[in-house]
């Protein structure tokens, strides 16, 4: 899932989604052939009617993604007869917006969502469930990379929603200070923090952090914990966040300003993408982003100034948990149960994750089509994607696909926010705040 900033209002509203139980009653489908260009079977009898699509922002703007999306939407009109209203909604709002709409049931048709909330969406009952009937009006499930299905809802249950955007955490780095500080991508942790500290001088810094940023907080926690051994629930759905695998991974992370200090202080309140542009601009030497192509290049930087390597591990060459160097990050499309157009709601999902919109769609945004058929094409062999395709296919893994995964994501990204604010003014960060923080964190989730 791509980010700016969250909401302090999520939890209170995952909270009173959790609480009713709310379950919307579906409206039936039509059926449609596989094909991967055309849509419904008889797109004739959808013609004339209009469809409201709830589109994230994966572009440099809102306005970046109208004219990105625009164009493409008037080609579905054109081969349908189906309109499409669209609105691209702003990270800050969007999870606010659709926990409302199933609430009220009043809705768009289609949306986009974070892949991280598919399970605590897919709870609410409002999500139209894609069985393997659905999945083949749109060519079938197994035109999807796995990784990406494997974000699509809960363990064991039907999928709430398709992939159509994949990225991945890589580690960016400027050549040019590598290159004048004799120094190579680091691979281990250890490595990471020596190298920022002989690139942060002069005002400028090793590595730039995303603080104020709930969202990118949880990803980073997510990977360090993981990488020893933890997962933040037990095999119940019980919340463990103050283990001390999970302390440690946040004060790691939290530490790159408080004690390695190879990351700003100004970097605890970052919560806009300042991150992208204090590495575009030289300000820093690194940073830990999901597939940054397209708003590194905004900002004037070439992709022969820098490079990508997988994020680092504890130990060189490390497998299994201890070598995940990214949460599976993406961005679901998924379709209102209660919607009164869902054939033509399907239709839309099969032209937006066809092989040559997924082409399209993914080559603007910088990110990987998580169709198999489109990989292939030339403009995701950059040597930036291939390193990232290659995280997601081999050292990714899902956040956890529980039904209280927004809280989890709130609560924990908000205890790292506070914690980074103590690192920048000067507070200690210590096993015992952190794992204070995490405790009360945990006091905070609903039961499973």
């Amino acid at each position: 899932m791509r980010t700016s900033s969250t909401s302090s209002r999520l939890l209170a509203a995952t909270a009173l989604v959790a609480a009713l139980g709310l379950t919307l009653s579906a409206c039936g489908g039509g059926d449609s052939d596989k094909s991967s260009g055309k849509t419904s079977s008889d797109p004739g009898s959808l013609k004339g009617q209009t469809i409201t699509y709830w589109a994230s922002n994966q572009g440099t703007s809102l306005d970046n993604d109208k004219q990105v999306l625009t164009p493409e939407l008037a080609k579905f009109t054109q081969q349908t007869g189906i309109k499409v209203n669209l609105e691209v909604v702003g990270w800050a709002d969007l999870l606010n917006r659709i926990l409302a709409a199933t609430t009220s049931g009043q809705g768009p048709d289609v949306l986009n969502i974070g892949n991280t909330w598919s399970a605590s969406l897919q709870a609410t009952g409002a999500l139209l469930p894609w069985s393997d009937d659905e999945f083949n009006k749109i060519g079938g499930k197994d035109r999807f990379a796995s990784a990406a299905i494997a974000s699509t809802g809960a363990v064991g249950q039907t999928p709430a929603a398709v992939p159509i955007y994949s990225m991945a955490y890589g580690l960016y780095y400027n050549k040019k200070q590598f290159a004048d500080a004799g120094l190579t991508p680091p691979k281990t942790w250890d490595q990471l923090v020596s190298d920022g500290k002989a690139l942060t001088k002069d005002g400028h810094y090793g590595l730039a952090v995303e603080g104020g940023n709930g969202s990118e907080n949880i990803h980073h926690a997510f990977v360090l914990a993981k990488q020893r051994g933890s997962s933040w629930f037990d095999a119940s759905g019980k919340a463990t966040f103050d283990t001390p695998a999970n302390v440690a991974a946040v004060k790691q992370y939290v530490g790159f300003i408080a004690n390695d200090k190879i990351a700003a202080k100004g970097d605890a309140e970052y919560a806009q993408n300042q991150t992208i542009t204090d590495f575009a601009t030289g300000k820093a030497a690194m940073m830990m982003w999901q597939s940054a192509a397209t708003s590194i290049k905004a900002h004037g930087m070439t992709p022969d100034q820098y490079g990508v390597v997988p994020v680092p591990t504890l130990t060189e060459g490390a497998t299994g948990d201890a070598g995940v160097t990214s949460m599976v990050a993406g961005i679901n499309l998924a379709v209102f149960k209660n919607s009164k157009h869902q054939e033509a709601a399907v239709d839309l999902v099969k032209f937006l994750t066809s092989t040559p919109e997924q082409k399209i769609l993914n080559g603007a945004y910088g990110s990987l089509p998580p169709v198999k058929e489109a990989q292939s094409d030339p403009a995701f062999q950059t040597p930036d994607l291939k390193v990232l395709a290659g995280v997601l296919g081999s050292s990714a893994a899902p956040l956890p696909q529980v039904p209280n995964e927004a809280q989890f994501e709130t609560l924990i990204g908000t205890a790292v926010k506070d914690l980074f604010a103590d690192a920048a003014a000067g507070k200690a960060v210590t096993d015992a705040s952190v794992k204070s923080e995490l405790t009360k964190a945990q006091q905070q989730m609903p039961a499973s």
